[in-house]
């Protein structure tokens, strides 16, 4: 396979090349929906209040809303609803994070849109759904963390219930639901109609739990904290070294490792014979891999253990993994302009398509750049702009 595969691609059309998303999302789980429709080239306007919705931190606020352009709106006037309405007139998805109640309050609910425009993908996110007892809760990743129980399951057995290092029931609804988008725009390929398709962080978080869901669900095992060990199989895990630490994954290569530590004894002990004697005998069979482990470098022992194919990594900083050959050799960031703050870097989407790329069409937007462009686009004149700019209705770049 050629390495040119993974060249930057931005300035060609990709696969969803002619599709317009309206953006109604804040923090991070909607934009990190829209930006993958977006890396896949779809047109995203972002629908922002006139006073603020670029809420995000700086580096955040330009990797999540990359390649959109901006809109100021506000929905609280009657006025400021009849232009958003004529914006999803002519759109074909409509992505939101209100509140169930919010948008019900606004008129801009999945009833009110598809009256306009039968067509729409409305896609909603929210923190617990769009019914039940907590449908008008607010949910963040840290809470939905908790009540999914992935912090039950993260830390050690000795430590308090631990959070991610990322926000990752953010990242995992939006991505669910930039899924339900695409599935949903093939079936409207078939039918010529849209739909409302939705999740939640909880309901995604509780879908990514997977293997320690299904344990209780089918085993009845309550999943418990294991630290850096998997939690039914070892030695696979983080190890000690002479300077460090490594991660090790023994599946199908144990009498490799073995060779590899010099240990031969341990072929032999009755303890560690196949995989479910291993688990069960872990700390003694940790004790005597360590021992080993420590008397050498973490750069020597992976040497070693890539030579006898043994399953191995690096532990790295997010530094470090930047400067690793692999991830330099995917070409994993795109550079930007952005016209206020210079030039930058930001991920790229991580599927390649090699016929219809993926890529960045451009930075984050000034907020309220594209408003007068956008209200041209959808029928207004300039005279109609003008005023509803004086009414406070809209607003463009200050």
């Amino acid at each position: 396979m050629s390495d040119s595969i993974y060249r930057s691609r931005d300035g060609e059309g990709g696969a969803l090349s002619g599709l317009r998303v309206l953006d109604l999302t804040v923090a991070r789980a909607g934009p990190t929906c829209v930006r993958q429709l977006s890396d896949m080239g779809a047109e995203v306007i972002r629908v922002s209040p006139p006073d603020g919705g670029f809420e995000l931190g700086y580096s955040d606020s330009h990797n999540l809303h990359r390649g959109k352009r901006s809109v100021l709106i506000d929905l609280k006037k009657e006025d400021g609803r009849k232009v958003f309405l004529k914006l999803a007139e002519a759109a074909d998805v409509l992505v939101e994070n209100f509140r169930p109640a919010v948008k019900e309050r606004l008129g801009i609910a999945y009833p009110e849109i598809a009256l306009l425009n039968p067509r729409i993908i409305y896609a909603s996110l929210s923190g617990f759904g769009q019914s039940g007892p907590y449908r008008d809760r607010s949910g963040v990743d840290q809470v939905i963390q908790g009540m999914s129980g992935l912090m039950g399951v993260t830390g050690r057995p000795d430590q308090e219930p631990l959070r991610t290092g990322i926000a990752i029931s953010d990242s995992t609804a939006g991505t669910f639901l930039a899924q339900g988008i695409l599935a949903a725009l093939y079936v409207r390929e078939r039918t010529g109609r849209g739909q409302w398709i939705h999740t939640s962080l909880l309901e995604s978080m509780i879908n990514f739990m997977d293997f320690q869901a299904i344990r209780w669900l089918v085993d009845g095992e309550v999943p418990k904290q294991a630290g850096n060990d998997h939690p039914t199989l070892f030695p696979m895990g983080t190890f000690a070294t002479q300077d460090g630490f490594i991660n090790l994954a023994v599946t199908t290569d144990w009498v490799a490792f073995v060779e590899v530590l010099g240990t031969p004894e341990l072929l032999s002990d009755s303890r560690f014979t196949d995989s479910r004697s291993r688990s069960l005998n872990r700390e003694p069979l940790r004790q005597k891999i360590e021992t080993v482990l420590r008397k050498r470098s973490t750069t020597d022992w992976l040497r070693a253990f890539e030579k006898a194919d043994v399953i191995c990594g690096p532990i790295l900083a997010v530094d470090e993994a930047f400067d690793d050959p692999q991830v330099n050799h995917l070409n994993l960031t795109r550079e930007v302009t952005h016209v206020e703050a210079g030039e930058m870097s930001l991920l790229r989407h991580p599927v390649t398509f090699e016929a219809s790329p993926t890529g960045i069409s451009g930075p984050s937007p000034v907020p309220g750049a594209d408003t007068r462009d956008v209200l041209i686009e959808c029928g207004f004149d300039l005279t109609q702009i003008d005023d509803l700019i004086k009414q406070g209705v809209v607003r463009t770049e200050s």
